[in-house]
């Protein structure tokens, strides 16, 4: 049983991360830069000539690793974990290459009942390491679908947090349409993310997928991808925070459709699988400067 003290208290450790632009570039074919080779908004990322890093990748540099899996003391039954929700918000543009320093803490552990799991919230600052400069703050939901009921065992829980805004009911004002690659998880697991669900066959059957899934926060760079397209000009100074809410997983190969909403205060979105017609990021929100 997940223990609330143990795991809300956690100290991290300092992740110092060093990346070069060869990181850069394989992070952003990963998540679909670059299938336009003649493309020169996306050729900025994938080529070394005044390379650019996508502001999302901030969530895999400097990472923690999978703390809840190795620290057996805090009692978070691991195989149960569903990724729920992610948030980046940009303090400064990410350096191409680099030293960055991640620390992270959790924030908040929610208690929705015994057999309804419990949801745990961290937050990682990613800082440069040259000058201590704040680059990013990542958030991150972590549905935890078998410790539900923790509170009345062992006490403790926090309360809620702000609930997500779901898109509009009317039409989207822009659609993007994003094919992925049927190789699109085996070339983003390389940025990090060595879980076998994304690459094992059997694995994936075992976890009750029909075949490996596509990394969440890769479908997350893919929407990324088309907000830059759509409302920045690929200018990544622009995009300031993206928050959405993971619903469902992409299988390589498939197409993402990123439906868009102006809004006064930036743009309010969601991807679909039109192939399935399954929402994948719901209650999805990005703050973009004008220039």
């Amino acid at each position: 049983m997940l223990d609330y003290q143990k795991t809300r208290h956690l100290k991290f450790d300092d992740v110092r991360h060093t990346y070069t632009t060869r990181d850069t570039i394989l992070y952003a074919l990963g998540i679909g830069f670059g299938a336009d080779p003649l493309d020169r908004g996306e050729l900025r990322f994938v080529y070394e000539k005044d390379l650019l890093a996508v502001p999302v990748m901030a969530s895999v540099l400097a990472s923690p690793g999978f703390w809840m899996r190795e620290h057996k003391e805090l009692g978070i039954d691991a195989v149960k974990l569903v990724h729920g929700e992610q948030a980046v918000s940009l303090h400064a543009p990410l350096p191409a290459a680099g030293t960055v320093i991640g620390r992270t803490r959790v924030t908040r552990i929610v208690d929705k009942g015994e057999g309804k799991g419990a949801i745990i919230q961290t937050e990682k600052q990613l800082f440069d390491a040259a000058n201590d400069q704040l680059l990013a703050t990542v958030e991150q939901s972590v549905f935890c679908r078998g410790d539900g009921g923790f509170s009345k065992v062992g006490g403790g829980g926090d309360e809620p947090g702000p609930a997500l805004v779901a898109t509009p009911e009317r039409a989207p004002d822009i659609s993007v349409d994003l094919p992925t690659r049927a190789d699109a998880a085996l070339l983003y697991r390389l940025s990090g993310d060595l879980n076998p669900l994304h690459a094992d066959p059997d694995i994936a059957t075992r976890a009750g997928f029909p075949k490996p899934i596509l990394h969440g926060l890769a479908t997350y760079g893919v929407t990324c991808r088309a907000l830059l397209a759509a409302f920045c000009g690929n200018d990544p100074a622009r995009l300031k925070a993206m928050r959405t809410r993971m619903s469902s997983p992409v299988y390589p190969g498939e197409t993402v459709r990123v439906e868009c909403w102006r809004q006064p205060d930036g743009v309010a979105f969601r991807a679909r699988v039109p192939e399935r017609d399954v929402v994948v990021l719901s209650h999805g929100h990005a703050e973009i400067s004008s220039s």
